[in-house]
Parts: structure tokens; sequence; C-alpha cells
């Protein structure tokens, strides 16, 4: 019996362990990793296609040709495609870790190439393909129209394991259980956002109109429409036929444009079939280095001399900030008689964040865009009422509507696992209550607000200040927040001055009339202390960087007791209106006083100074990209020039105004792209004021009186200096972006970027002006000629930091002139 239950008991045990075993050697995993390269150039080749043959197991290869992939199914070999090149097949051992470079070789169709001797053959087909670019470049045709599918996608990469471990990140730590180590990346990546969006996008050359409608749109987390219209075509679109691309606001010359010869080497590398038609690849690279230009591969086709296909990426030395590489891979295929984008794929490596400076490690982001066009219609356009001028772009009332089966049909194509994760992971984070804690801090630190509740507290950075006539002022104020309401906002402060020891304070309340055409009306009333004549840019008054960064102690302020009511109204994006009702009185503080000759032999004083005004305002800033808030929104520019009308009638008697008069301001501002020398910016202005007026309703030149360089004042300028009652101004900038300081050895590395620019302002002051009240000492009207100042400049500092040297070059003898300054100033810029 004994030896029967041993028996029984040892076949068990013996079962058991060849069921671990089984089980064990079942779900052991096959990890292979490596670079993929170009066999005979060993350029390393991007987004190619490496999967374990018989499974779904796989990935791509990154924007240096690196891969990793893992799999725990039985598996012993790979394969390995890309577009243009041989497949492969490559044998592995199971169940390790192993490392696998391949040289992949060019599936080649040789073609008839004419030589001419001495002659570069790559630099013939160049030429072939900048004349062909008016037939072969898509914004030549009369019209054409197509459906695109936009999948954008951001991952924080490089994540370091006592980032992970963070114990401020411990409630999120389930996200990392996302983080996808197998998708054939050099770094594990994390994915946290994701959108999507369908639209219809059409184009019609003359009149040149562009109209885009988003038909459906899913963004993990948001519904906004201004968000959303960043996800369609219109505003991620990169032509690779003009002759500058714009690239983070940066000018990067095409490979393809017009001079390109005198930027680029280019290689012909071989010849080939895509798709039935013969290519040849071009590659090329920038002739100077931190060139704003690309490096990569071009494939055109044979007669045409189209673009079939191109593959480019930022040169790694190019003097940009925050990016660590990117690609760029579009392919393009012939319908009818046109040549049009069939698929685009971005990958940007975006490095902003030091994790470990030991180890020099960065967290990162990648950020992905993958769009996919459809449904061509070519030179078949709309009657001229379909397509829009103003409004180009449209988001769909339902787009945010569309359920999932929608997108499963609509969808170009289908959603990787990770990808699916997302939008579940996004709505998990918001339901944490530690989430909306982070979104606070990040709350506060950009907008300067705490929200609790139906309320924001703020902002932070006017709760202190201190000047000569207040002392130390306290301020506590704020607005109620989105929660309260989206269709109106109240907002106030009350403020306390240690040395006056009196209270200032403002109420006021804006509120939506529409918001499909954006229209809202306004109403605020304050008493509080001003610098007249500041500049739009400056800090105000009581922002503590202000009283921190001051030259001279600030005394020279008026008391303000002000009504301001309005409508404004936005006709179409970019073209906007603005009717306000203004009743100001204005008494001057100190030793300050509003003085006027009574008689030849006396001096009077005015004890204050009270206006009425109508004012009517017009900017038009065609084509202005933007991002909504509820209330407030943020101008990404525009690439037209901005054009601002505004007009105020000030009306005696009423409300105890004490003047009639006229007053018109007249605006223009621009930015010119000069590649590849940067950019040069210009501000034109010209004032005039009709009627006898006293000094302070004149035009007061924005002086600055701080350490902080202001793009709008005028630095070299003090305070209460310099008054007109008619005036133009104009105000230039040439921004080199390193084009310089790029060819010096020793420079380079710094990455600094060359800036200079000029101000000049001329002016008058009429007899019947300068005698209304007494001008006080120290401020004086142009009467010997324009004023001038100089700047010469070093941005991008330690990537954010800007140092201005300021000269002054007229009115040295006033006294507090100061001929020469140092200004500094932040700017994020790429």
């Amino acid at each position: 019996m004994k030896q029967n239950y041993k028996y029984k008991l040892l076949k068990k045990a013996l079962f058991t362990m060849m069921l671990f075993l089984s089980f064990g050697g079942y779900s052991q995993t096959t990890k292979v990793s490596g670079k993929i390269v170009d066999a005979i150039t060993r350029e390393p080749l991007p987004f190619v296609n490496i999967v374990f043959k018989g499974t779904n197991d796989g990935g791509t290869s990154d924007i240096e040709g690196k891969y990793t992939i893992s799999s725990t199914a039985h598996v012993d070999s790979i394969s390995i495609s890309y577009v243009g090149y041989n497949k492969l097949t490559r044998a592995i051992k199971r169940g390790i870790t192993q490392e696998l470079n391949i040289g992949l070789t060019q599936g080649v169709e040789l073609l008839t190439v004419e030589i001419r001797p001495g002659e570069n053959p790559a630099h013939r087909i160049l030429r072939k393909i900048i004349a062909n670019k008016d037939k072969n470049d898509r914004e030549k045709l009369d019209s054409y129209e197509y459906e695109v599918y936009n999948k954008v996608e951001f991952d924080l990469n490089n994540l370091s394991e006592d980032f992970k471990n963070n114990r401020l990140l411990q409630p999120f730590s389930f996200i990392f259980d996302n983080i996808d180590s197998t998708n054939a990346k050099e770094k594990p990546y994390l994915p946290v956002f994701m959108t999507e969006a369908l639209s219809d996008y059409y184009y019609r050359k003359n009149p040149k109109a562009r109209n885009e409608v988003i038909k459906a749109s899913k963004v993990a987390g948001v519904e906004n429409s201004s968000v959303s219209q960043f996800m369609g075509d219109m505003y991620q679109n990169v032509n690779i036929y003009d002759n500058t691309i714009l690239v983070f606001g940066k000018s990067f010359v095409s490979p393809i444009s017009d001079n390109a010869l005198l930027f680029y080497k280019f290689y012909l590398i071989d010849s080939m079939t895509i798709d039935g038609h013969k290519c040849y690849q071009l590659q090329f690279k920038p002739r100077r280095k931190q060139e704003l230009a690309f490096v990569g591969n071009l494939w055109a086709a044979d007669t045409a001399f189209a673009i079939k296909q191109i593959e480019m990426s930022i040169v790694d030395d190019a003097n940009i900030n925050f990016i660590n590489s990117t690609a760029v891979v579009q392919t393009y295929e012939k319908v009818d008689s046109a040549w049009m984008m069939q698929k685009e794929r971005l990958v940007i490596d975006f490095n902003p964040f030091p994790i470990d400076q030991k180890k020099k490690s960065m967290m990162g982001v990648y950020g992905r865009k993958t769009a996919d066009y459809s449904h061509f219609k070519i030179n078949k356009p709309h009657e001229d009422k379909f397509y829009s001028i103003t409004e180009n772009l449209k988001v769909n009332d339902d787009a945010f509507k569309k359920d999932e089966a929608y997108w499963v049909d609509h969808r170009h194509d289908t959603l990787a696992k990770n990808e699916k994760q997302i939008y579940k992971m996004v709505d998990t984070l918001q339901s944490l209550p530690v989430y909306r804690t982070w979104i606070d801090v990040i709350t506060i630190f950009v907008t300067g607000y705490k929200v609790k509740g139906n309320f924001e507290y703020g902002p932070y950075y006017n709760m202190f200040s201190t000047n000569e006539i207040e002392g130390s002022r306290f301020r506590f104020g704020g607005r109620t927040s989105n929660k309260f309401s989206k269709w109106y906002e109240l907002s106030g402060y009350v403020a306390y001055g240690t040395r006056d020891e009196k209270f200032k304070y403002s109420l006021g309340i804006r509120s939506f009339i529409s918001k499909k055409p954006r229209t809202m009306v306004g109403l605020y009333y304050k008493n509080d202390n001003e610098i007249l004549g500041q500049s739009q840019n400056g800090f105000t008054t009581d922002n503590i960087l202000a009283s921190l960064f001051r030259v001279t102690p600030l005394r020279n302020l008026t008391n303000v007791k002000q009504v301001n009511a309005y409508i404004e109204r936005e006709w179409f994006t970019g073209f906007n209106t603005k009717l306000s009702f203004v009743n100001r009185t204005m008494m001057p503080l100190a030793d300050f006083h509003y003085e006027y000759q009574k008689t030849s032999n006396t001096i009077g004083y005015k004890q204050n100074i009270t206006t009425s005004e109508i004012r009517f305002l017009a900017r038009l800033a065609y084509d202005e990209k933007y991002i909504d808030g509820e209330f407030t929104r943020t101008s990404l520019g525009t690439h037209y020039p901005v054009i601002q009308a505004q007009y105020t009638l000030g009306i005696k008697n009423l409300f105890y105004s004490d003047y009639n008069y006229h007053k018109l301001t007249l605006n223009l501002d621009d930015r010119i792209r000069i590649s590849p020398i940067g950019y040069f910016d210009y501000i034109l202005e010209y004032g005039k004021v009709w009627n006898p007026l006293p000094y302070p309703l004149l035009e007061l030149h924005g002086g600055n009186e701080t350490y902080i360089y202001d793009i709008y004042a005028y630095n070299g300028m003090n305070y209460y200096e310099f008054v007109s009652d008619e005036y133009a101004s104009a105000t230039i900038s040439h921004h080199f972006d390193g084009f310089f300081l790029n060819r010096i050895p020793l420079m380079r590395k710094l990455k600094w970027r060359e800036v200079v620019g000029a101000k000049a302002l001329i002016g008058r002051v009429n007899d019947a002006n300068k005698n209304t009240l007494i001008f006080p000492e120290h401020l004086y009207a142009l009467n010997h000629g324009p004023y001038y100042e100089v700047t010469t400049g070093i941005e991008n500092i330690f990537k954010i930091f800007r140092v201005d040297a300021v000269w002054r070059l007229s009115y040295l003898d006033n006294p507090k002139a100061i001929p020469f300054s140092i200004k500094a100033s932040m700017q994020f810029t790429f």
C-alpha cells in the first residue's frame, strides 16, 4: 500500500512539474531589438515594419532606425518590409532577448539615366523636379477636395524609475501599467493624449478659398471646438512644394525649393519602381551645420518628376529648442492628372523636462500625427456661394457627438490597443481628486488664478507690490469660474496701501449675448491708481515683478475713477469691432498738480479732469488662429498684417465731462519671414487729436523705467517724458535666428540668436494744447526732431532669456535721460 501511495504521489509530482514546465515554456518571451539601415548608404530607415512571422506581434523602427519588439508566441523568425526595399526574413532564437541589426537592399529596377561628364546626376533630376513644380503642386489646380482623417497622439517617453516612484505621482501609478516598450521605439513611452478628426477639405484657386468642415472630432478629455480646429488638415498641412516650410515658427528651406542647391547637397542613390511608377531616389542633407534644413530621401516619378514619396527629418544640430528629433514621411498617388498626398506621418520627440542631471536623462514627449486622404475630386469646383472667404473652417455642431459605431465605420485606420486605452485612461484620471489638484497647480502657474468651486482667486502676481505713493500695497480679488457660469463672469478686487491708507477697488461683469457669432457685453467700474501712457505690454502698476525690477521709484501715479461699458462682436474669424462708453475722472497724486495760467501773474490749480468718451475700435487679423477659453482667447497669430483703427469722440457736459474732442489712432503690425535669415517685424502707428486738450488727454508716449525689455515701449524713454497731439511712430526688429552665430565654431554650440531693432517717433503739440495746462517738469513736446533708439541683443540664452543693449540717440540733454541701458526678458520659443 505504501509503495502504491508513493507511486501515486510521485506520479502527481511529475505531472505537476511537467505542467509547470509546459506553461513556463509557453509563456517565455522572445525579444528582438536592433537597428535597420540602408545596406549601401548605412543611413537609418524610419518606420520600417517588423513583425514576428505568423503573428500580428511587431512594430516599426523609430526615426533613427532603431526597433524593439517582443512576443510570447512560438516564433522563430521575423519579417521586415519597407516601401522601395526588398522584403527580408531573418531567423531568430526563441525565448531569449537578442540584438539583430539589419541592412535592407533596395528593390531596384534600373532605369536609363543620361549623365553628362562632370555633372552630378542628382542635380539634373532636381532641376527637373523644380521645373515641374507648377504642374505637380496641388495648389496649382483649379480646385480639389478630399476627405481627411487626422490622428494626433502625445506620449511621455524616457520615464526614469525615480520619476515613476515619486510619491507625488503615486495616485497616478496605474497609468504606468500602460507603458509601451514593444512598439519598436528606442525609448519606452506612455500614451497620455489622443485626438481624432474626420473632415472634408475644399480648395479653389481663383479666387483663392480654403474651406474645411470637421465632421467628427474625438478628443481625450477635451470638448473645445478651437482645439478640434487644430486637429483638422488646415492647420497641420506641410506642402513640400513650397520654397519654405514653417515648422514651430521657424522657416525651413524645402529640399525642392527653387534655390535648394544653395542649401543642400544631393546624391542620386538609385532608381526603382514604386506602385508601378519608375522613380529616382535622391538623398539630401544641408550644406552647412545648424542650417534650418532637412536631411532625408525623396523618390521622384520619372517623366512627371513629381514627388512620389519623401522621408525627411530636421538635422540634429538645427538651431531649434526643445526638439530632440523629427521624422516626416509623405506618400503621394496620381489621381487623374494630379499628384495628391495619400498618407502623411509626422513624429516629433520633444524634450523640455530635465529629470536626472547626473545621467543626463530627460523626460520627453512624443508627438505623432497620422493623416490619411481619400475621396479625391479634382477640378470639379462648387458654385461660388459654396466657398467662404471669411469663415474658412467650421466644426459641425454634432462633431463631438459621434458614437463608437460611427468611428468604427468611418476611420481610415483601426486604433491600436494602446490607442484605445488612452480614452479609458484619461476618463479614469479625471475621476481622481488628486488629478484635479494637479490641474489647479498648473492653472495657477499659467493663468495666475486658483480655482475653488464657483470662484477663481487671483491673480497671485498682483497680491503684493510696492510704490512710493501707496507704500506696501496688498490686493485680494478674483472672478467667478466656469462652474458658476459659462455665459457670464463677475470679477472684482480690493486693494489697500499702507502709506496712503486708502482702499482701491474694482467691480465688473461681462456676458455673452451670443457665442455664434461671438458677441459680448461688459460693464466695469474701478477706483485705482495708474501710470498714464504706459505701454499695452507693460506690467500693471501692482505687478510684483514691476516692483522688483524698477529702475527708479514709482511716484508719477494718477488716481482714476472709471466706468467702462462696451459691446464687442466678432463678425468673422479675425475681424471684430468694439463700441465702448468710458467715463473717467483723473486726479494727480503726491506733489503733482494740474496747473494752468489763470492770469498773466497767477497760476490756477485744477483738482481733476473728467471725460466722457464714445470709442469705436475695429481690428482685422485675417485668418488669425487662436485657442478659445470660455471668456478669453489666446491668439496664435496670422500670416497676414494686423490692422487696427480706433476713433474716440469726447462729449462735453455728459456726466460732468470737461471737453469736446476727437481722436483717431491707426496701427499696422506685421511679420515678414525672410528665409534663411530669420524674420522681420514692424509696427507702424499714426495718431491725431483734434480740439484743445490738457496734456493727460493727449498721447503720452509709453516709456519704460524697468530692467525688463518691453517690445511695445520706448525702452530708452522715461515715463511722462514726451507728449504729442499728432504723431507717427515706427518700430522695426529683425530676428536672425542664429544666421551669423551659427557660422562661428566657438558660438555654434550655444545656439544663441541675434536680434537688432530700432524705434523712431515724430510728433508735435500745437499752441492751444500747450496752453490748456502747464506742462509739468520733465514733460516735453518733440520740438527738436524725432526721438530715436536702437537695440541689439542676443536671444535664446539658456533657451529662454533675451538680453538687449539699448542706445538712446536723441534728446540726450533732457534731465534723467539715460543714453545706454541693458534690459532683459524671458521668452519661450522653439
